[in-house]
């Protein structure tokens, strides 16, 4: 019992000192360390919001290739229908042209299309809406894109929609 009552006493007469001059001494040396901690607070802070801001500046046409992808993909069904049908009418020909405009203006602000057919599944850049036997190709290949897939810089604004195998028609039955 004696020997807690000596040491509780030792240990706070160094933090609160008598002597002026060694009190005004450890509260310069606490306002130093108080300065240095809001100093570097401070460019922490400084830091997080450049870095913010060049992900915005990087990323800001993100909701732009949102919006004009659902009209390039109408497009686009447009071509493959006038394709199907075999006609090679000026219209045709305009439509395609507008199409390319489309993906021009796109690649312009580093908006790029996903490869998909022929590419191993990949969930990070293809959505899977259907599974299909195919003796051409391996399984977890994507076999058909169905609606096409883009990414800005390095973020995916839309997976592809896809296809994929689910290996040769014999092992699937």
């Amino acid at each position: 019992p004696n020997g807690g009552e000596e040491a509780a006493p030792e240990e706070e007469t160094p933090t609160i000192p008598l002597d002026p001059l060694a009190r005004a001494i450890a509260e310069r040396d606490a306002s130093h360390d108080q300065l240095l901690r809001a100093q570097a607070e401070q460019e922490n802070f400084r830091k997080r919001v450049q870095k913010e801001r060049a992900d915005e500046r990087l990323y800001q046409a993100a909701a732009f290739a949102r919006a004009i992808l659902p009209p390039l993909d109408n497009l686009e069904r447009a071509l493959a229908a006038a394709a199907d049908s075999e006609q090679k009418s000026e219209l045709v020909e305009g439509v395609r042209m507008v199409a390319k405009q489309f993906n021009d203006v796109l690649s312009s602000f580093s908006v790029k299309a996903i490869d998909a057919v022929g590419q191993p599944f990949d969930p990070n850049f293809h959505e899977a809406i259907q599974q299909m036997p195919s003796e051409e190709h391996p399984k977890m290949t994507v076999i058909q894109e169905i609606e096409r897939g883009y990414q800005l810089h390095e973020r995916i604004i839309r997976p592809s929609k896809v296809i994929v195998c689910s290996g040769p028609a014999e092992a699937t039955e």
